[in-house]
């Protein structure tokens, strides 16, 4: 009789195992391979991440102590630290980047009737930003950022209505951020939400040929003329709405068109905020609201850093740090899709913490979070001795 899979064999279900045949034989990454398969190694490395291991050698010591359970999780027998590390280090990243890239389609799909923003619009709603995670430079030789410091750049597309990334791109430190938005495409009709650090009148004014609304922060030395002003009330946190023309010397050619300029301010922060729009139909409070909404990708990053190991890497090399990374989105992503599919009400920290539990646990998924009475733990009241 059938005991039902483990946890973590449900949660890899979602996987397509198909379309990772597919990457894996795009890059040949099987071959001359008959022990270590590339499926093993983003299991190993899957399992690493959801249940919080710290190092390769913490997670192949764990797997070791579960040996008899390995064949129902699909690894098959437990494999020594040296060995997944050489596989991590010359294994080719992007099986495990398109794998992911293909997690990130299918959770679109499902997700593609959500919206988790206070805003009602019929496009979609995209905030570009990336972070940087700090790398020691004498380790991590690769990873120019500073002349002392090293480190790697997460630049992201992150749709807002559904909390999902629609783009990743993984550069070193001393790739700018605005140089990405010569590398994606935006569906006509969508809204961009950007910080100042995005802000390149040429690359702007393709965006808007493009008829992608975008909504930035502007610098403090711009320099425009008001060509009109629109009346506001200022109860609203609306300071002022203006239409307006760049007049730089190179501005004013990058960007001859005009510009909407809306001063907030945020009574919440203490803070006044200056934004620069090309959609003169949608209100100044709307343009205020969707740059509000831009805090959902700086929660994305703190999620992905807390929760999953893209901190400390377990690996030196360029190949090892982007396998690592690719392999911790698509585990996010997973359990985005298992969020969805289950229909469950925890937060994805909850669902994250409870899989890393009951990893081994051969309850159903579904049923594993339905029980909502959980008690916490209290102190047990014995009677002891009053010492002092």
């Amino acid at each position: 009789m059938s005991q039902g899979k483990m946890i973590f064999g449900q949660l890899m279900e979602f996987g397509p195992w198909d379309v990772f045949k597919y990457c894996v034989r795009r890059y040949n990454g099987d071959y001359k391979n008959r022990g270590l398969t590339c499926w093993k190694q983003f299991l190993c490395m899957a399992f690493g991440q959801l249940t919080h291991r710290e190092s390769l050698s913490d997670t192949t010591l764990c797997l070791k102590l579960h040996k008899d359970k390995l064949y129902h999780l699909g690894i098959g027998q437990p494999f020594s630290k040296s060995t997944l590390s050489r596989a991590n280090e010359n294994r080719d990243w992007r099986i495990f980047r398109d794998f992911a890239l293909k997690l990130i389609e299918y959770a679109r799909n499902l997700c593609k009737n959500d919206n988790l923003i206070d805003v009602k619009l019929k496009g979609k709603v995209y905030a570009l930003d990336a972070t940087v995670v700090d790398l020691c430079l004498d380790v991590f030789w690769w990873a120019k950022f500073r002349k002392k410091k090293g480190a790697i750049k997460l630049h992201t597309l992150l749709d807002l209505k559904t909390a999902i990334p629609e783009y990743i791109f993984i550069t070193d430190g001393s790739v700018h951020e605005v140089n990405t938005l010569d590398y994606i495409s935006f569906p006509a009709g969508s809204y961009l939400v950007m910080d100042k650090a995005y802000i390149d009148f040429a690359r702007l004014s393709r965006l808007a040929s493009e008829r992608t609304t975008f909504v930035v922060r502007s610098k403090e030395n711009m320099k425009y003329r008001v060509l009109k002003s629109r009346i506001t009330d200022k109860n609203t946190g609306v300071l002022c709405d203006q239409t307006i023309v760049l007049t730089g010397n190179l501005t004013s050619k990058k960007y001859p068109e005009n510009l909407r300029r809306v001063q907030y301010y945020d009574s919440e922060t203490d803070n006044t905020l200056v934004f620069l729009c090309n959609n003169f139909k949608i209100s100044a409070l709307t343009i205020a609201a969707l740059y509000r909404n831009r805090w959902g990708i700086e929660l994305f990053f703190k999620w992905i850093k807390q929760h999953l190991k893209i901190q400390t890497f377990w690996g030196h090399s360029e190949n090892a740090v982007k396998t690592q990374v690719w392999i911790a989105i698509s585990t996010y992503v997973l359990v985005v899709i298992a969020k969805k599919r289950f229909n469950l009400t925890q937060s994805l920290y909850e669902i994250l913490q409870m899989i890393s539990l009951s990893a081994f646990d051969r309850t159903p998924m579904k049923l594993l979070f339905s029980n909502e009475n959980y008690q916490d733990v209290k102190e047990q009241n014995c009677n002891q001795l009053i010492l002092f």
